[in-house]
């Protein structure tokens, strides 16, 4: 009996406009008590929006509300004689926008100074931001909020795939925790203190992969490339260096030379390595079958992802046949045209075996250094060489192995490899490094902000 006392909550009868026991539950169950509860009609009010009639000449930018609180972004600009709906919403700075249509994972946005010039079809909506007493950033952050997504996904109604909660309905039925603008701010000014400091060190991240390149180039000797038009129009190529008398071929082997010839010879890498061997073509699954499996999405940044992992079903002597070694380089050749040809090392002690996406190349370790091979094979020295050769497969690019074995490789001797390798593994480490921090720095902006307005 005692238990049951504790699901008790006292309304106030003032506060009873719906008869929704699910509402109040909701607010009572998972808000802080720390400050007021209230409806966000207390705070959005109906706006005034002008009705813009489409000209054929003209450009307009279309808006939408990314999910999760991602916020408003320009889903597209186009030529109004595109438009088939002829009457638009003119957006204003600092209203909620949101679609009627379809309004889950807290799909909502504030309109900002550089959207107030876009436009919103019939199926999207507009509140008027009360801003005295409602900081719009604040809101902004609450839709951010994952347990404020779920709290207010019970209102959404509608079909599967069409879920929405209707202007009258977030304005008279739906509260959340609103402090005085003062605390607002103060909420605000903390969030922004660790996004800034997350901001801060993805910056450091970018500006230390540019020095990952910029070092490349210079301890290479090669320049970086700067597009101006060709004089040459005719150049000799010695009769030993011919595999293919393909114009293709050789012209492809041209432009590399003229682009990345530096203080060391250019190489192929079919001249560096033991063996290749595609994957597997055999169906995956998410259920634990068998060995686990990398694919094509495993690859990140010259650097391996083993976590959402698929498995396969296979016999110990097939296993045997395509279990990853350590050391083993793996080739992307077929993926996204940014993200073909992106490779990785593989150097886990866990047995694993790989998709048929990817190559597995054995590098000889008295000719090259395998991560200066795979730092090299995630430069812009060698995307310039898989930009050449790749094919756009259904919305996929492809390179094969003969291809990838015709990637030209500025080879010093092995010493020198081996210290850029190492100069480089140390930047590396300093990026993984300064990502995890900013993701952490951004998940404890929002698990803070959480802290503040829900029960413990």
């Amino acid at each position: 009996m005692e238990n049951s006392m504790t699901m008790i909550h006292k309304i106030p009868f003032s506060e009873l406009n719906i008869w929704d026991v699910k509402s109040f539950f909701h607010q009572a169950d998972v808000f802080s008590d720390k400050h007021p509860v209230v409806l966000f009609g207390e705070f959005l009010t109906k706006p005034q929006i002008e009705k813009i009639k489409i000209e054929d000449t003209g450009e307009y930018k279309i808006l939408g509300a990314r999910s999760y609180g991602k916020g408003v972004f320009v889903n597209r600009i186009v030529k109004g004689s595109t438009l088939k709906m002829r009457t638009y919403q003119q957006a204003k700075e600092n209203h909620l926008f949101w679609c009627k249509v379809d309004t889950k994972n807290g799909a909502f946005g504030i309109i900002t100074s550089d959207l107030a010039d876009g436009v919103g079809s019939s199926n999207m909506a507009f509140a008027k931001i009360e801003t005295e007493k409602a900081n719009p950033e604040y809101l902004q952050i609450l839709f951010k909020s994952k347990k404020v997504n779920e709290y207010m996904d019970g209102y959404v109604s509608g079909t599967t795939n069409r879920k929405y909660i209707k202007p009258d309905q977030l304005r008279n039925e739906i509260r959340i925790p609103l402090p005085d603008i003062i605390k607002q701010n103060i909420i605000l000014e903390e969030f922004k203190e660790k996004i800034n400091l997350a901001k801060s060190q993805e910056s450091k991240v970018i500006t230390l992969e540019e020095e990952i390149e910029s070092y490349l180039y210079s301890v290479l000797g090669i320049k970086k490339i700067v597009k101006s038009p060709r004089k040459k129009v005719f150049r000799t190529i010695n009769f030993k260096e011919v595999d293919r008398w393909a114009v293709d071929s050789l012209g492809r082997k041209v432009k590399i030379e003229e682009n990345f010839q530096g203080k060391f010879p250019l190489v192929k890498l079919g001249e560096l390595i033991n063996s290749l061997q595609y994957g597997l073509s055999e169906k995956s699954s998410k259920e634990i079958i068998g060995p686990p499996m990398l694919r094509m999405n495993s690859i990140d940044n010259s650097e391996l992802i083993l976590n959402n992992l698929k498995y396969i079903k296979i016999d110990e002597k097939t296993f045997l046949k395509y279990k990853l070694n350590k050391g083993d380089l793996l080739f992307n050749r077929t993926n996204s045209k940014e993200l073909v040809g992106k490779t990785a090392i593989f150097n886990s002690d866990k047995d694993f075996t790989f998709a048929s996406y990817l190559i597995r190349v054995v590098i000889n370790e008295n000719k090259a250094d395998r991560d200066y091979v795979n730092y090299l094979f995630n430069s812009s020295i060698l995307q310039y060489q898989k930009d050449l050769v790749s094919r756009q497969i259904t919305g996929q690019a492809n390179i094969n192995s003969i291809e990838m074995q015709d990637f030209l490789f500025p080879l010093p001797d092995i010493e020198i490899q081996n210290k850029i390798s190492t100069h480089i593994s140390s930047l590396k480490s300093e990026i993984r490094d300064l990502k995890e921090s900013a993701k952490h720095n951004r998940k404890l902006a929002i698990k803070e902000f959480e802290k503040e307005i829900f029960r413990g």
